[in-house]
């Protein structure tokens, strides 16, 4: 008998230790973060190809322009047809090209060239 009332007072003892709910506190901090950058804006440029050399300088001749533009390539998978697959071959003189490209200072660096022919 005295087992049983020191066994059900154990049993008393622990079971709200055995079933209590333990909450996470958690802190939450802001803080103001600053952004400083330059706004690159894309422009394009269609014509005719004069020149090309792969990896390096594309020379487009300008519908409404005598005077031929270069662009600077740089990288891989910059020349791609009509349908989005990149070209490995050279682009052929005379062929119809639109140039997606940002003016960093004095050149203009090439994102694409979307051949059009």
């Amino acid at each position: 008998m005295k087992k049983a009332i020191v066994t059900l007072a154990c049993c008393a003892l622990i079971a709200p230790l055995a079933f209590a709910q333990h909450q996470k506190q958690t802190a939450t901090t802001t803080e103001p973060v600053t952004v400083t950058g330059t706004f690159l804006e894309t422009t394009t440029q269609e014509g005719a190809a004069a020149n090309y050399q792969p990896l390096k300088t594309l020379v487009v001749r300008a519908d409404d322009s005598n005077n031929p533009g270069n662009y600077v390539l740089t990288g891989p998978g910059h020349v791609v047809n009509k349908n989005g697959e990149v070209i490995k071959t050279g682009i052929k003189p005379g062929a119809r090209v639109r140039v997606y490209y940002v003016k960093l200072g004095d050149s203009r660096v090439v994102d694409h060239v979307v051949v059009l022919d």
